[in-house]
């Protein structure tokens, strides 16, 4: 990675499908914080493509990617549901490259994403899971409001089938 980034951030399209297939699929490999697998990207990229063009269509969901350049180098989705009773709550999935860590991209797409929220006029309730052992990411969540509603233990499993013991945190979104 160079020292300088030129960092775009914008909402993902459906021709992005097979750029954000391959980085998603190397991420799955550099970190076991997240939940995804090899079965999540092991899709073909007109799948890819009509989920993006369905995302891009939602109005209470939405997919914001990180560039550096042309290289997608993260991304922060908020996933809802379309039934009515449930659909003003959105979950939180985050992801970045591990050569991009710690440089402030959480704090930027997490940002981002709020501002989304906010602006949807339907999403009131931002949630996230997040691994116990992963203290980083929770400190980033409670920067920005995140709170703690419970620890579920046995709320995943890693790699060798230990179990772990996952944050559910919530943000409730107030109307502008």
């Amino acid at each position: 990675m160079s020292e300088e980034i030129n960092l775009i951030i914008r909402q993902a399209i459906p021709d992005d499908a097979e750029n954000l297939l391959y980085t998603l699929n190397q991420i799955r490999q550099e970190t076991d914080f997240l939940t995804m697998d090899e079965n999540d990207v092991n899709i073909s990229i007109e799948f890819q493509r009509h989920q993006l063009e369905n995302i891009y269509e939602s109005e209470n969901n939405v997919l914001i990617l990180a560039f550096d350049g042309e290289k997608i180098i993260g991304s922060i989705s908020v996933h809802a549901n379309s039934q009515h009773r449930i659909k003003h709550i959105g979950e939180i999935g985050i992801s970045i490259l591990k050569e991009y860590w710690g440089l402030g991209l959480g704090s930027i797409l997490l940002e981002e994403a709020i501002y989304w929220a906010k602006e949807s006029g339907i999403i009131r309730r931002l949630e996230l899971t997040v691994q116990k052992r992963n203290q980083k990411a929770i400190h980033l969540y409670e920067k920005f409001g995140f709170q703690t509603e419970t620890i579920m233990q046995r709320g995943a499993v890693d790699e060798q089938d230990n179990f772990l013991d996952v944050h559910l945190m919530s943000l409730l979104i107030d109307p502008e």
